[in-house]
């Protein structure tokens, strides 16, 4: 039973805020942002509790979504709804940022009056909402390759006529009295790679986390069918097929996909609803089908002036027809001043002394490549003991058109066969989770 739910920005501004119960005193919202602003590190806890007012929150878009209880309610259920009401904000706005929940606050506070009642939950489905929901949504303006800070995931890709650009599956879903727009269905295959590679350049430790997300803009489609590789398996004892094997840990699914046809024939079914969900998640732990994207040759010395010399040399693993933008930080407790010298006008590197980090940002590395940098860092006080705090380097990047398991879509098929033309695009990502290589 939730007693209210509000929406603020990340600088604890305003934007929705709704009393289903009267039960709270209206200086509820200061009272969380003071709680969760006041609190040390980077990740606040999700539930907290002030008086006899328990606040449960989440993190999306960089909004704050929070919903009050003074009951004894299950954190795990308000925590899944605020989740569930986030993704039925993005479906019908088409993104999760301040400027959209701005400019479609109406049609916000019509869901909210349809998914609780009295602080119950009744629903969060779209097919059941759009029989409801009358406001029309407003849309943000549309992409432009001139406006860089529209590039998102898959952005990388927008100029190919073939690949769909990066907003094209980030507009409002149709609700059934709408007739026109594209009849079109995003499926994309998404994954997180974690690895650490020891300053021997030993691999220690490499994970992937999956999943299938698929986003549908037709009113009536009554099954998709999506084949993955025939090669595909779960665990070692189900190796298949007669080329290389795609083999993952483990594997759950969305409670609509059916499997009739999974163990024979690697295929999902399932009749998607409007907007987002994802159907399948996937886990690959301490083993990878191909060596890491990326390698890493540093070298630590002192120079006669008593500075320290940081040469970085980094390699690009990947077929020279891939291209990404990756940031390498390095970490180190030391204090010091930077110079550097970089191996193309294009890369940047500053320090953030707040966090003793060094970044490069590299915003077109080809596979194939190799790139380096020198960086000159003057601190007091240099000693070898100084050279031992150097360290580690993470990366940050995003690779679209791959996946590191290998996971390929064969095909997307629809039923029944959709009136006019339709569109189904498969798309393919692998961005770090957290890339780590210790010096």
């Amino acid at each position: 039973m939730i007693s209210q739910v509000f929406i603020l920005s990340s600088k604890g501004d305003h934007l929705i805020y709704k009393d289903f119960r009267g039960e709270a005193r209206s200086d509820v919202v200061g009272t969380f942002y003071e709680k969760v602003t006041s609190l040390s590190g980077d990740q606040p806890p999700v539930v907290m509790k002030h008086k006899d007012l328990h606040f449960v929150h989440v993190r999306q878009g960089g909004l704050y979504w929070v919903a009050t209880t003074t009951s004894d309610s299950s954190p795990f259920t308000v925590i899944e709804f605020l989740n569930r009401f986030a993704a039925l904000v993005k479906d019908y706005c088409g993104s999760l940022s301040e400027k959209a929940v701005h400019m479609n606050f109406a049609l916000i506070y019509e869901l909210l009056d349809e998914v609780l009642d009295f602080g119950y939950i009744q629903t969060t489905s779209s097919d059941v909402l759009k029989n409801f929901i009358q406001t029309e949504a407003v849309s943000l303006r549309p992409f432009s390759l001139f406006d860089l800070s529209n590039v998102g995931l898959f952005g990388a890709e927008t100029q190919q006529s073939k690949v769909a650009p990066s907003s094209a599956a980030t507009r409002p879903i149709q609700s059934s009295r709408e007739q026109g727009g594209k009849s079109e269905i995003f499926v994309d295959v998404i994954e997180r790679l974690s690895v650490v590679i020891g300053s021997n350049g030993v691999l220690m430790k490499a994970d992937v986390e999956g999943e299938i997300r698929v986003k549908c803009y037709m009113p009536n489609c009554s099954e998709l069918r999506i084949g993955l590789n025939e090669e595909f398996s779960i665990g070692k004892s189900q190796l298949r097929g007669y080329g290389a094997a795609v083999r993952v840990d483990e594997c759950s699914f969305h409670q609509a996909v059916r499997l009739e046809e999974f163990d024979s024939h690697r295929i999902l079914r399932l009749s998607p609803s409007q907007g987002e969900q994802t159907v399948m998640q996937y886990q690959l732990s301490d083993e990878l089908p191909s060596a890491p994207p990326f390698r890493l040759f540093p070298t630590l010395e002192r120079d006669g002036g008593g500075r320290l010399l940081m040469y970085l040399k980094l390699r690009c693993d990947l077929p020279p027809k891939r291209s990404l933008w990756l940031f390498l930080t390095v970490l180190t407790t030391l204090s010091f001043s930077l110079s550097q010298e970089l191996s193309s006008p294009d890369q940047s590197a500053e320090l953030r002394p707040q966090s003793r980090a060094v970044v490069w940002q590299i915003p077109r590395f080809t596979g194939g490549s190799q790139l380096s940098a020198l960086f000159k860092l003057e601190v007091s006080g240099l000693s070898s003991a100084s050279m031992l705090e150097v360290g580690p380097v993470c990366l940050s990047f995003e690779l679209p058109k791959f996946t590191a398991t290998g996971l390929q879509i064969r095909f997307l098929r629809l039923s029944p066969v959709q009136p006019g033309p339709s569109q189904r695009w498969v798309r393919y990502v692998t961005h770090s989770d957290s890339y780590t290589i210790r010096l």
